[in-house]
C-alpha cells in the first residue's frame, strides 16, 4: 500500500475535486425540488430565507442547454453592406449602382463584401478613394480600413446585443459569433417572441430632425401628385371597365359636380392615399394598407427628382388613430440631416406621463449634447422637431422655448412594457449596422423536461446493463471496471461544472458514448490479460503485460476520437459543440479511470492475495 500512496492520493484528490464541483448542481436540484413542493407564502418565505444560497448554487451548477430547459435560439446577421454604404462619402448614381451589384453578388457568394466592392470598382477603373477616406489612400489601405471597420462593427454588435439581453433580465444567455457576420443568441426560458425580435433587431439609431416648412411640403406633394397623375391618366383602360366606371361615376356624381372617389383617385393618385391633414399643415395621413404603395411612389426616379436633397419622408412609428378597425399613420417631411443623434444620450427611463398617464421614455444627455440641444431648440422656437428612432417618428413636438439641461422625452408607446424595451435599447446604445434575424427557433419547456427524462432514463439503463454484463462476464475485473466507469462519470460531470459548460441533449449522448468507450478500454485490457494467463504467466505478470500491450490500441483509438471531437467543436455549432465537448472531456476522463485507476486497484489487490482477482 505504501508504495502506491501517492497514486491513491491523486485518485482520491481527483474524485474529491469532481464531487466538490458537482455539489452546487445537487444543491440547486434540492432547492428546486423543495420550492416545487411548497406554494404560496411558504414558497416565498423559503426563497427569501435561502436567497443567497440559491443564487450561489444556480451560478455554479451545470448549465442546461436550450434543448433541455426551453427558450429561444436566434441567429442574427449583421448587414455589413449597409455599414460599408454608410461609410462612403460623395455618393452618386455610379456608387449606388455598384452597391446594388455588390448586394446581388453577396447573396450568391461567400466572398467578403469589401473584396467584392473593390473588384467591382477596379473593373470600372474607379479608385476607392473617390468614395472613402482621402485621395492619397490606395485601394489596399481603404480595403484594410473597411475590413477593420466591419470586424469592429460585428464585435460591437455582439457587445450591444449582450447589453440588451442582460438588461432584459434573461438568466444564463449564450451569445456567440458565427462566421464573419452572424451572431447566435440563445435565451433560456424566454417565450415572448415579439419582444425578443424588437429587442434584438432595433438598430436604436435615435435622431432629432427638424420638420420642413408646411408650404414647401405641400408644394412638393402637389408636384408628386401631378407627375403620378400624368401616368394614371395616360394609362390604357379597358373599355368595358371604363364604361362601367363612367356609369358608376355618373350615378355617384354629386349635385355640385364634385369628383367621385374613382375620378379623384385617377386625377390625384398621391392625395388619394396620402390625405392632407388640415389641422397639421405639412403632414399627411396614410392608411396602413397604403403605406407600401406610398413608399413605392416615393421610390420612383421621376418622383425622387422632385424631392429636395435635404428633405426626407418618414412615417410615424405608431398609428395616429384607428377608425373602423383600420390604422392610420402620419407621414412627416423632415430635414434629411439630423440636428442631433442618440450618441449623446447618457440615461433613459421608462415612466408614465403624470399629465395623461401615457407611457413615455425620458432621456438625459451629456454636457456636449445638452449644449447642442439648447442651441438647437433656442434657434428653432415655434418650429417642430421630430424624434426619430430607426426611421420611425415617435413624436414631433413644437419647440416653445429654449431647453436647457439636455432632457427630452419620447412619446407614442402603446404600453409601459414597450417603453421599457425602448429604455433598454437606448441605454445599450445604437447598433453600428442593421441586423436581420435569419433563423429563429423556440423550444417549449415541456419538450425540455421530456428530453431530460428520456435522456436520464436511457443513460441509467445503459449504465445498469453495462455494469451487470461486466460483473457477470469478467467477475472481479468487471466490478473494478464498473468502479472506473462511475469514477469517469463523476470526473466528466465535475469538469463540465468546473468550466461552466452547458449540458445539452447531444451532450447526454456524448456521455453515454464516453461510458461505452471507458468500458471498451477495460475490455481490451482484460482480453489481453486473459491471453497472457493462457500462456502460463502469473496473475501479476499477466496484468502487467495486458496493460502494456493494450495501451497502444487504447491510446490510438482515443486520440483519433479526441481529434474528431476537436474538429466538431471548432467547426460545429450549438448541439454539435455540446456533443463534442462532453466527448472530449469524457475521453480524457475514461483514459484516466480505465488505465490509471484500475491499474492501481489491481496492484493493491494482487499484493494482498494472488487469487483475489478473477477475469472470468
Amino acid at each position: 500500500m505504501r508504495k502506491y500512496r501517492f497514486r491513491i492520493i491523486v485518485i482520491l484528490a481527483v474524485a474529491a475535486l469532481g464531487i466538490y464541483h458537482l455539489w452546487p448542481t445537487y444543491t440547486d436540484y434540492s432547492f428546486h425540488k423543495k420550492l416545487s413542493s411548497l406554494s404560496g407564502a411558504d414558497s416565498l418565505e423559503f426563497a427569501e430565507k435561502n436567497e443567497e444560497a440559491i443564487r450561489e448554487a444556480r451560478s455554479k451548477r451545470i448549465k442546461l442547454g436550450l434543448d433541455l430547459q426551453g427558450g429561444m435560439r436566434v441567429v442574427l446577421e449583421v448587414n455589413v453592406l449597409k455599414l460599408i454604404e454608410d461609410l462612403a462619402k460623395n455618393k452618386d448614381d455610379v456608387f449606388t449602382q455598384i452597391i446594388k451589384d455588390v448586394a446581388d453578388e453577396v447573396r450568391r457568394s461567400d466572398e467578403s463584401p469589401v473584396s467584392i466592392l473593390r473588384r467591382k470598382m477596379e473593373e470600372r477603373q474607379i479608385r476607392m478613394s473617390r468614395y472613402y477616406r482621402s485621395l492619397r489612400d490606395s485601394n489596399d489601405d481603404i480595403a484594410d480600413f473597411l475590413e477593420d471597420e466591419t470586424k469592429k462593427a460585428i464585435d460591437r454588435a455582439m457587445e450591444i446585443v449582450r447589453n440588451r439581453v442582460d438588461q432584459y433580465g434573461v438568466s444564463e444567455p449564450s451569445i456567440q459569433k458565427l462566421g464573419a457576420s452572424r451572431i447566435i443568441v440563445e435565451l433560456p426560458g424566454v417565450t415572448k417572441e415579439s419582444e425578443v425580435r424588437q429587442l434584438l433587431q432595433g438598430t436604436a439609431l435615435l435622431e432629432f430632425k427638424l420638420l420642413k416648412e408646411a408650404e414647401q411640403v405641400v408644394s412638393v406633394m402637389q408636384a408628386i401628385d401631378k407627375v403620378l397623375a400624368a401616368d394614371t391618366l395616360l394609362a390604357p383602360v379597358d373599355t368595358t371597365q371604363e364604361n362601367e366606371l363612367l356609369k358608376a361615376d355618373t350615378e355617384k356624381l354629386t349635385p355640385e359636380g364634385e369628383l367621385t372617389p374613382e375620378q379623384f383617385r385617377r386625377q390625384h393618385p398621391w392625395f388619394s392615399v396620402a390625405l392632407v391633414d388640415n389641422r397639421a399643415p405639412g403632414e399627411a395621413i396614410v392608411q396602413e394598407e397604403n403605406k407600401d404603395k406610398v413608399r413605392r411612389m416615393l421610390e420612383r426616379e421621376d418622383v425622387k427628382r422632385l424631392i429636395p436633397a435635404d428633405m426626407q419622408f418618414l412615417f410615424s412609428a405608431k398609428p395616429r388613430f384607428v377608425s373602423e378597425g383600420k390604422r392610420y399613420f402620419t407621414l412627416y417631411a423632415v430635414k434629411a440631416t439630423p440636428e442631433l443623434t442618440g450618441g449623446v444620450i447618457t440615461n433613459a427611463r421608462a415612466n408614465l406621463d403624470p399629465n395623461n398617464n401615457a407611457p413615455i421614455v425620458t432621456m438625459e444627455m451629456n454636457s456636449e449634447g445638452s449644449r447642442d440641444w439648447a442651441r438647437i431648440t433656442g434657434a428653432n422656437i415655434n418650429k417642430r422637431i421630430a424624434i426619430v428612432l430607426d426611421n420611425g417618428v415617435f413624436s414631433a413636438p413644437n419647440v416653445r422655448n429654449k431647453i436647457i439641461g439636455g432632457n427630452s422625452q419620447i412619446e407614442g408607446m402603446e404600453n409601459l412594457e414597450e417603453a421599457r424595451l425602448l429604455e433598454i435599447v437606448l441605454k445599450a446604445g445604437a447598433l453600428p449596422a442593421p441586423v436581420e434575424i435569419v433563423e429563429q427557433r423556440s423550444v417549449g419547456p415541456s419538450l425540455g423536461e421530456d428530453s431530460i427524462r428520456r435522456g436520464l432514463l436511457s443513460s441509467g439503463l445503459a449504465t445498469l446493463l453495462t455494469i451487470i454484463f461486466m460483473v457477470l462476464y469478467y467477475r472481479t475485473g468487471g466490478a473494478v471496471a464498473d468502479l472506473a466507469v462511475l469514477f469517469c462519470l463523476i470526473l466528466l460531470l465535475g469538469v463540465l461544472a468546473a468550466f461552466q459548460g452547458t449540458l445539452t441533449l447531444p451532450g447526454i449522448a456524448g456521455i453515454i458514448l464516453t461510458l461505452a468507450v471507458a468500458v471498451d478500454a477495460n475490455v481490451l485490457i482484460y482480453e489481453r490479460i486473459r491471453e497472457e494467463q493462457a500462456t502460463g504467466k502469473t496473475l501479476r505478470a499477466a496484468i502487467d503485460a495486458g496493460y502494456q500491450k493494450a495501451f497502444t490500441a487504447i491510446f490510438d483509438s482515443n486520440l483519433t476520437t479526441f481529434i474528431t471531437g476537436v474538429i466538431l467543436f471548432q467547426f460545429g455549432t450549438g448541439p454539435v459543440q455540446g456533443f463534442a465537448l462532453t466527448l472530449m472531456i469524457g475521453i480524457l476522463a475514461s483514459m484516466f479511470s480505465a488505465i490509471f485507476v484500475t491499474r492501481v486497484i489491481f496492484n493493491i489487490l494482487t499484493e494482498k492475495s494472488s487469487t483475489a482477482v478473477s477475469f472470468g
